[in-house]
């Protein structure tokens, strides 16, 4: 009986304290539940505000103007820069809020990861702006290509290809100096691109080579005559 007694005392000590330890938590709980709700609903509309602002300023017509826009659009992607800044905006101001409540919560290890997460984004606005430039200048460059090979009279079936070649060149390059500023198997990425630098230098060099060999033949023999005159 006495033991029965002695178990049921500590089973009631140790739900007092446990409900004394609850009730002083319960200020923190009630707390992060409020600084959640708010910060998630303050984030909302401060993205939807950012969006509208960046919208207002054209700056959707000015990067549908560089061909942004449909170069995402022909592999089915829906692009709006307003909104995407919109996005980050809202996803910024929520992460700093779920920093504030994991703070009130005191749970250490959360908090370095949520400060991580907020500290990757600038890489990836970075990023973004490194892809926006290669597409932009990508087109610009396919442009000056195309016509600089209808000025040099090469025929419309090698001038096309040659063009999209300069273009999809210059894109491939932003897309991969976009993967390593967002550190995705970054020594990968350098490998990769050296190796994409060394193809278009063989490919360069055996259409020079190939294309030219009449040319070069005749220059060499012209160089010949020179030297034997």
């Amino acid at each position: 009986m006495n033991y029965l007694n002695l178990w049921g005392a500590t089973i009631v000590a140790s739900l007092q304290n446990l409900w004394i330890q609850l009730l002083g938590f319960l200020p923190q709980i009630l707390g992060a539940i409020i600084v959640l709700i708010v910060g998630v609903i303050v984030a909302g509309m401060l993205g939807k505000l950012a969006a509208r602002v960046i919208a207002m300023a054209k700056v959707d017509s000015l990067v549908q103007s560089t061909g942004v826009t449909d170069e995402f659009r022909k592999i089915g992607i829906s692009f709006s820069l307003s909104k995407l800044l919109g996005w980050i905006v809202k996803w910024f101001l929520i992460i700093a809020t779920l920093i504030a409540v994991v703070d009130i919560l005191n749970i250490g290890q959360v908090t370095l990861f949520l400060q991580d997460v907020a500290l990757y984004i600038p890489n990836v606005i970075a990023a973004i702006v490194i892809l926006t430039i290669g597409i932009v200048a990508g087109n610009f460059v396919r442009q000056v290509v195309h016509k600089a090979a209808e000025a040099s009279k090469i025929p419309a079936t090698a001038a096309g290809p040659l063009s999209a070649v300069a273009k999809w060149s210059i894109i491939i390059f932003a897309l991969l100096a976009a993967l390593v500023q967002l550190h995705v198997a970054a020594a990968l990425i350098q490998t990769l691109f050296t190796g994409f630098i060394a193809m278009l230098a063989i490919a360069g060099g055996l259409a020079f080579g190939l294309g030219g060999q009449d040319k070069a033949r005749a220059w060499l023999d012209r160089l010949d005559r020179e030297i034997r005159s």
